[in-house]
């Protein structure tokens, strides 16, 4: 499982900077990738706001497809595992600001 916490930090960096929202989705879904899951992609609604591409990495098993309750989803390649949904949904959690939430 990647680990959270360096995520966690520079997600609250990327979203306490000026800047425009997409510009911001567009960091956050980087620094989740670059965290350790091969691609991610961030919706608003069903829209794609911005996505990760894949990366030269092992493929993985599953797509992880975590809600931001009432504005979209965080979606994400994964093992499939506990831990790598656990570090998704606190990431969901964090980035909800990005919203206006």
């Amino acid at each position: 499982m990647p680990d959270p916490a360096p995520i966690l930090r520079r997600l609250r960096e990327i979203l306490s900077i000026p800047g425009d929202r997409v510009g911001k989705a567009r960091r956050i879904s980087s620094a989740i990738h670059e965290g350790g899951f091969p691609w991610v992609g961030l919706y608003d609604g069903e829209t794609l706001l911005a996505w990760s591409p894949p990366g030269p990495s092992p493929e993985k098993k599953a797509v992880l497809k975590i809600p931001i309750e009432g504005f979209g989803f965080l979606e994400a390649a994964s093992d499939g595992n506990t831990d790598d949904r656990l570090c998704l949904e606190r990431c969901a959690e964090a980035i909800r600001p990005l919203w206006g939430a």
